[in-house]
């Protein structure tokens, strides 16, 4: 048998990643190389719009790697990825130092006007990259791990596991807006400076992230066809179907669970760490329940079980949500969007791609039946 990695790269995957490597490559270019009077020139604002939408889709792919091929619906996946946002915003706000508001070298501006006489502990080693990029990983991970361990041996399923996960990222969003709990309170983390040395605000520095996002989305999605195309993955589909039946063939139904609900919580952390400088501000308004609702809402616009819908769905309803939010029907953006997901139930079950691929799937398998029916040339009679 061939290796995950090989079995993932299938035909509708490589030209995935060749679109997205495409688009790597072509954003920053138009942004940096072609002059603004040009026509194809893209602004510097929309590299930045276009880097939110890919992070996005790299939450939605977390989610449908747990909800599409686990049946893990989590209505609080938001949380993990603010985690990883924060973790990425504590070391961008140690960057500041002393070109913050009040010039101190050590703590940001928010716990000087707080009064706070240390950093706390647990901002120690932020102001190194590497240490902050494995807390990114580590922080979701591990809360995912620790809320898996408890949930999954407690056999918590359906809605009563999605109803926990939504009061789980509702009670870190209520921590979190409060002053005393070290990080910032209802006004965030926010003027960013740098990032590794370069300027967070620059052309150039907005057209590295953007690739470095598009870049992590590919990466991403091929650990998850490699997940899926595998054993496990196998194995996470029978406990999706039918998770009493794959328990009693003798499988350890929650340690499948546990172990993708914690790489799925890592991949929310990841998109969330790209995010951070390219919208420019974290608060805690990103552990609203109403945002982790919205991801899934995503996926089930793409497709759910697809992996490439989660993608296509991200793009697709955010794309609308930017249209949508700035003129005349903004006030109703939330109806559209609750509308958008009953039509999509209802006359899309399978959503976008999922819906091509069953209708290309037909179409090869009625021209497949028609080759069989087709008579057998008769031989012709000897002269």
């Amino acid at each position: 048998m061939s290796a995950p990695c090989t079995r993932a790269l299938d035909r509708s995957t490589l030209a995935a990643l060749a679109a997205m490597g495409a688009m790597a490559i072509a954003v920053p270019a138009l942004n940096l190389l072609v002059p603004p009077s040009s026509p194809l020139h893209v602004p510097t604002y929309l590299v930045a719009l276009f880097g939110k939408y890919v992070c996005y889709a790299l939450l939605a792919l977390s989610i449908d790697l747990i909800w599409g091929y686990g049946g893990i619906l989590s209505l609080g996946h938001g949380a993990f990825f603010a985690l990883g946002g924060y973790a990425m915003g504590m070391y961008l706000m140690r960057q500041i130092g002393t070109r913050g508001v009040y010039a101190n070298p050590i703590l940001p501006d928010f716990m000087v006007f707080l009064n706070w006489s240390k950093l706390p502990f647990y901002w120690y080693g932020f102001n190194s990259f590497a240490y902050a990029a494995a807390m990114v990983v580590l922080v979701p991970g591990v809360l995912a791990f620790v809320f898996g361990w408890f949930a999954f041996r407690s056999r918590v399923t359906g809605v009563y596991l999605s109803i926990i996960t939504q009061a789980l990222t509702y009670a870190l969003m209520l921590g979190f807006f409060r002053n005393d709990f070290g990080f910032g309170g209802n006004n965030g983390l926010t003027d960013f400076k740098d990032i590794i040395g370069f300027n967070v605000q620059a052309q150039g520095t907005r057209a590295a992230l953007f690739a470095t996002s598009v870049l992590a989305l590919m990466l991403g999605l091929v650990v998850c066809r490699a997940v899926v195309a595998s054993k496990f993955g196998k194995v996470l589909i029978a406990i999706r179907d039918a998770e009493a039946r794959t328990r009693f063939l003798g499988y350890r139904v929650e340690s499948y669970k546990l172990l993708v609900f914690t790489l799925s919580a890592a991949m929310a952390g990841i998109a969330g760490a790209l995010y951070v400088p390219q919208v420019g501000i974290i608060n805690p308004s990103e552990f609203s329940p109403g945002n982790s609702i919205e991801a899934v809402i995503w996926v089930a616009v793409g497709g759910r079980g697809t992996l490439t819908g989660a993608i296509v769905g991200a793009i697709a309803v955010n794309y609308a949500k930017t249209t949508f939010t700035t003129g005349m029907l903004a006030p109703y953006w939330l109806f559209l969007l609750g509308g958008l997901f009953i039509a999509v139930t209802l006359l899309l079950p399978r959503g976008i791609v999922g819906t091509l691929q069953h209708l290309w799937k037909l179409r090869r398998d009625g021209a497949a039946s028609l080759q069989r029916a087709a008579p057998l040339p008769q031989p012709r009679p000897a002269e």
